[in-house]
């Protein structure tokens, strides 16, 4: 589960004076202080992929072509350690307000639909009122009813639980970003030590007697071990740590992390089989990899290269609007279900185009529109969290996208 500046994940671009302090000591960034419509594309992609994945069923294959969720962390460590060059305190504040806002406007809709579905937290153990809090402070898992209403509303009764599920991504950038100024601080004097201790933690979490983390800390820490390394590697290409090494190495040793991620996946295989995301293992060792080699090639685009230039509306509007798609494209999703059902009540249309109304790729071109529309109706609430001019549909392009993207759980440069 952006823009480009203070926002979780997204950042845009910044005046060269306050790009790298006077005193700063680590090693001087490569990237210019534009935009990198490079890093913009790898934003756009893993976005495309997170619902393509979530569209497909069976595509479990998508985890190993395209490691989204690991590529978003890699970016926003990148982004983190650009926007940490300033003061701590305010990015910390900025970011925190372009995360919380748009989360908020969705808990406040996702609840107020649960509970018109009969949910009635307040009546539950789980549903305590601190808890019900977690929907709007992203530290621990919040409560949901493991079905609401029927199936004949939003089509699937368990879409609370798809409503929570993508709550993850958010809980897990939360953290990353409270994290950072220290992690940045340890990586800058341990550089290998601190890359390599989120998989040291994910390999003692795997041992046979391991002791069991307690229920509320599970999920964060699992999280946190298996894309942490994805996080610093960020670290590590803003500070030109990457580039210094040669291609050859980084390709070598990239391909001996994803075969041991392979290797892994193969011996640890659940009910669905190569699906990485059921994997914490294989998916830390193929996502950092991975990751290396798409940092370490890294070329700057101050704009798209010929042929891809035609994507340029697209990928400006989805890194601007990237919170609210990755935090509604779930939710969407079942509801893009429910409007299929409809097609298969209808006769005429059951009898004419089943084939149509039972493939995945229908399943995935409805719910672009469904996208579209929330866009229209909420993403500008992305840019008041940003502190920007709301606008309808940011999908401006070359110096215009510099404008709209200014600022920026999806980028900031």
């Amino acid at each position: 589960m952006k823009n480009h500046d203070d926002e979780p994940g997204f950042e845009g671009p910044r005046p060269a004076h306050v790009l790298i302090p006077v005193a700063q000591t680590a090693l001087t960034p490569l990237r210019s202080a534009g935009r990198d419509r490079y890093l913009d594309t790898l934003r756009a992609v893993a976005l495309a992929r997170v619902v393509a994945f979530h569209s497909f069923s069976g595509a479990v294959w998508l985890s190993l072509v395209f490691p989204s969720m690991g590529v978003m962390f890699a970016l926003a460590g990148s982004l983190m350690a650009r926007s940490l060059d300033r003061s701590a305190g305010g990015v910390l504040k900025s970011r925190t307000r372009r995360l919380l806002l748009p989360l908020w406007a969705y808990a406040i809709i996702v609840l107020g639909l649960l509970v018109f579905a009969g949910w009635r937290p307040w009546q539950e153990e789980e549903g305590a009122w601190l808890n019900i809090a977690l929907w709007f402070l992203p530290v621990g898992v919040p409560p949901y009813p493991e079905n609401a209403g029927t199936n004949d509303f939003l089509a699937d009764s368990t879409w609370g639980f798809q409503a929570e599920e993508i709550l993850w991504y958010i809980r897990a950038y939360f953290w990353f970003m409270l994290l950072s100024p220290l992690l940045l601080k340890a990586f800058r004097r341990f550089p290998r030590s601190v890359l390599l201790a989120p998989l040291l933690l994910l390999v003692a979490l795997n041992q046979e007697h391991a002791a069991p983390l307690p229920d509320w800390a599970n999920s964060t820490v699992t999280d946190f071990a298996t894309f942490g390394s994805c996080w610093i590697l960020g670290f590590a290409h803003h500070d030109g740590l990457l580039r210094k090494l040669r291609l050859p190495i980084v390709i070598a040793l990239a391909l001996a992390l994803m075969a041991l991620g392979l290797s892994w996946a193969a011996s640890h295989l659940g009910a669905e089989g190569w699906n990485l995301n059921d994997i914490p293992m294989a998916q830390a060792l193929w996502s950092l990899g991975f990751c290396a080699v798409l940092l370490r090639l890294s070329p700057v685009w101050p704009a798209l290269p010929g042929p891809m230039r035609i994507l340029d509306r697209v990928i400006t509007l989805m890194n601007n609007r990237a919170i609210t798609i990755y935090l509604w494209h779930n939710l969407l999703l079942v509801a893009a279900v429910s409007l299929i059902d409809l097609g298969w009540g209808n006769l005429s249309l059951s009898t004419a185009i089943p084939w149509l109304l039972e493939s995945d790729w229908l399943l995935f071109l409805s719910v672009w529109p469904l996208l579209g529309i929330t866009i229209l109706c909420l993403g500008w609430i992305e840019d008041v969290a940003a502190g920007r001019t709301p606008r309808m549909w940011p999908a401006g392009s070359g110096a215009l996208a510099d404008k709209i993207l200014h600022h920026g759980p999806i980028q900031e440069r």
